[in-house]
């Protein structure tokens, strides 16, 4: 016995002559998530379909809801384009689901218009074939125990009784390449899964500053990594020393700009690494407001260092929005492991919240940006996080 899972995408449907780019990504992502599994996916008119072993069924579900682009999946019983067929399948999905005193509603869809019967006329023949045999049940049209949903295809017919609800956005890779500053907190993690839904593909760049930083704060990094890649696949993780350059603003710079230098020195790092592996804008977790260094002032100071494109997509969300988020996509857990990441050492008692650029200037003149710079890179390590 196989399974066979309905996958529906929303957005994509409305791209126009553009489509078939978008439904191509989507089927490859696809592919790559079922990677290691005994199950084929395969393209339908509006749909995918995966099938697979039944033994392996909650797994292609769970693989597949993950995936960016994907509205909904369903696990759905297959038959024959003849109404008696469609019948019995729908009675049998009944049975499954039949409770004394139940209610239910037929919900049919037909893509396919040679069909000879239309929508309301199916849902009318199921319902009432499901009333001959279950005389207890009630229709609600309203707010059904179960629904009972058919769909007609152009070579078959799928019932279902659930919908298991995806990320939706769009399929990963079709709108370009970025580098995500990914620190150890709950902020940035989410920045990138927004960002991802959005159709980008990531790299991220982790900052630590060992041995002041532990290993332990290493690995909650990978696993916020291994996290992220589950709905967007391969992901590069480069880790990068910043301890020489927390050193020298500690002893070389006003305390009260530490952050706002470290900040810049972040961006130029993760500038140069950007145009090295071809990546076109970066992605942070600010939050306008939140700490010192997310102020309008602050950002644009920070922002100053860089002309590429800087993405923040959680500009406008409140500190629950965010983490209500990180908890929805699993990575608050992690996110909350009590280990310090490089922006929690050194932090000034009275941080600059609204700092000028000419005094930031002065501060910066005594560092050697270039040789720090590119000392940092040298340190650099990649990991190749998988699905």
């Amino acid at each position: 016995m196989s399974a066979v899972i309905l996958v529906r995408y929303g957005e994509i449907a409305l791209k126009g002559k553009n489509r078939s780019y978008f439904e191509k990504a989507l089927f490859n992502n696809l592919k790559s998530a079922l990677r290691g599994l005994e199950a084929k996916a395969t393209r339908k008119h509006g749909r995918f379909l995966v099938s697979g072993p039944a033994a392996e069924k909650e797994k292609i579900v769970e693989r597949v809801s993950k995936v960016f682009g994907v509205v909904s999946v369903s696990s759905v019983q297959v038959t024959p384009l003849e109404l008696e067929t469609i019948k019995e399948g729908a009675l049998e999905l009944v049975e499954k689901q039949y409770r004394h005193g139940n209610s239910f509603k037929v919900e049919t869809r037909r893509s396919n218009k040679k069909f000879p019967l239309t929508s309301p006329e199916i849902n009318r023949i199921i319902g009432a074939a499901i009333l001959k045999k279950y005389p207890y049940l009630k229709v609600d049209l309203h707010d059904p125990t179960f629904r009972v949903f058919i769909e007609i295809g152009y070579q078959e017919a799928y019932l279902y009784h659930e919908h298991v609800p995806g990320p939706g956005g769009l399929p990963v890779g079709v709108t370009g390449r970025a580098l995500l500053l990914l620190s150890g907190g709950i902020d940035s993690p989410v920045a990138g899964w927004m960002a991802m839904k959005r159709g980008l593909t990531l790299e991220a760049v982790h900052y630590h500053s060992y041995p002041f930083t532990s290993q332990r704060s290493r690995e909650k990094v990978i696993d916020l990594c291994h996290r992220l890649a589950i709905s967007g696949g391969k992901l590069y993780l480069h880790l990068v020393s910043v301890t020489e350059i927390q050193k020298e603003i500690h002893n070389r710079c006003p305390s009260e700009l530490a952050i706002i230098l470290l900040r810049r020195m972040m961006l130029r790092i993760a500038e140069t690494l950007s145009h090295r592996r071809g990546l076109q804008a970066l992605v942070t977790g600010d939050s306008l407001g939140q700490v010192a260094s997310q102020t309008l002032e602050s950002m644009a100071v920070i922002s100053s260092v860089t002309p590429m494109l800087i993405l923040r997509p959680l500009l406008g969300m409140d500190k629950h929005e965010i983490v209500a988020r990180a908890e929805e996509i699993d990575t608050y857990e992690i996110s909350i492991r009590p280990y310090e990441d490089c922006c929690t050492l050194f932090v000034p008692q009275r941080p600059a919240t609204r700092p000028k650029m000419n005094k930031v200037a002065e501060a910066e003149a005594a560092l050697d940006i270039n040789n720090l710079t590119e000392a940092a890179l040298n340190t650099m390590e990649t990991i190749q996080i998988e699905r």
